[in-house]
């Protein structure tokens, strides 16, 4: 049984030890400076007192991380909202998939908006590979998160992929909580969302019966997460550049972190989360696979499907549509204004880019990349919903 596996390396630090992790954590410097951005120095060392005085997970996220949100969500977006509530049975717990979006905010925001309605928040799911110091890791993990280990050797990865499977089945089978995993590691950089067939198997490997009869134990839960901006948007046009430069270029962990920092602090727009039915059901109608491969990728097209079809679309997605595929086949659902405003504003984002020596060439190759990222919600969406025509 799954309660016997000592899973203290990746779940959630435990309530005992919230009060002594989080004496340390108010006197890291690192922990600190990130603070100082995200609230005016005069008020931390009210902050600093009242994590001290917090013992447990439940009273950090609803005392401390439900009005950080809000003030976020207030000074970054222009409203955060989640529909398909219906979908959501209080007595059942889910494991929530979605597009991936942002790296920190995806699943905060989800929670904002559980929080709101007064829903249980889900743990989260979250790369090592961002764990870059000790003291994210410990706010992470006071914070519901579990530990999804990422860059190991073959043997190393089955057996945290057996371990971490094993986890997410214990937390809604016997912890009786839900949990968030995105549909792949690392975000869709052009925002074409698709569910990787290895995070599927991954999810089957624990658990009882056949392939399907483990996935529906999780009840796969697909939301589907609208951005209107991302601020990130000239940064993914900047990576794209530097890797038709360089086909070997890789990002540093400063890209990172400064993705991180961006996606976090910059405007997003409105901000949209579309709960899906289970796919518990849909599992029952195309039945059972004796080839496992065959039936992840029947899996990953259920998982798909519910999440284009989902999509909020925004003026901002029309445009890049009509502009990149030089038609004015959505000119209704934008005005003129709008079209000249979404142009500037790729132009000024553009602008951001800090490289030497950018051509015409290859500015207007990073402005097509950044029109693909638009339409692409947009292009699936259609693809979707019909049944392969654009």
């Amino acid at each position: 049984m799954t309660q016997d596996l000592d899973f203290s390396d990746i779940a959630p630090l435990d309530d005992k030890v919230f009060h002594s992790t989080m004496e340390r954590l108010v006197k890291e410097p690192g922990f600190l400076h990130a603070l100082k951005y995200a609230i005016p120095e005069r008020d931390l060392p009210v902050l600093l007192e009242e994590l001290m005085r917090i013992d447990n997970k439940y009273d950090f996220q609803h005392q401390v991380m439900f009005p950080f949100l809000e003030m976020l969500a207030k000074t970054t977006t222009a409203g955060i909202t989640l529909g398909g509530v219906k979908h959501f049975n209080p007595s059942l717990n889910y494991t929530f998939i979605t597009n991936h979006r942002d790296i920190v905010l995806d699943a905060s925001f989800l929670n904002l908006a559980f929080l709101r309605r007064n829903m249980p928040t889900s743990e989260v799911a979250i790369g090592n590979n961002l764990l870059i110091f000790d003291w994210i890791s410990d706010l992470v993990r006071l914070n519901k998160s579990f530990i999804v280990k990422r860059n190991t050797g073959l043997r190393e990865g089955l057996l945290a992929a057996k371990k971490l499977s094993a986890y997410i089945h214990y937390c809604l089978l016997e912890k009786h909580e839900s949990v968030w995993i995105a549909q792949r590691e690392g975000r869709a950089k052009d925002s074409s969302d698709h569910t990787q067939e290895s995070l599927i198997k991954m999810l089957a490997i624990a658990g009882e019966g056949s392939f399907m009869e483990r996935l529906k134990e999780i009840n796969l839960m697909p939301v589907a997460i609208s951005y209107e901006y991302d601020p990130n948007d000239y940064l993914k046009a900047r990576e794209f550049l530097m890797r038709r430069r360089d086909p070997e270029f890789k990002k540093s962990q400063r890209d990172d972190l400064f993705s991180m920092e961006t996606g976090l602090l910059q405007f997003k727009g409105k901000v949209h989360f579309q709960m899906t039915p289970r796919i518990n059901s849909k599992l029952d109608q195309i039945g059972k696979f004796k080839d496992n491969n065959t039936a992840a990728k029947y899996v990953v097209k259920i998982i798909d499907q519910a999440i284009h079809r989902s999509y909020m679309i925004f003026p901002i997605n029309y445009i890049a549509f009509d502009v990149l595929n030089d038609t004015t086949r959505f000119e209704d659902d934008y005005t003129p204004d709008q079209k000249r405003e979404t142009l500037d504003y790729f132009n000024s984002q553009l602008d951001k880019v800090d490289l030497p020596d950018i051509t015409s060439e290859e500015r207007e190759f990073m402005m097509t990349m950044m029109l693909t990222m638009y339409a692409n919600p947009l292009k699936n969406k259609l693809r979707t919903i019909l049944g392969g025509l654009e």
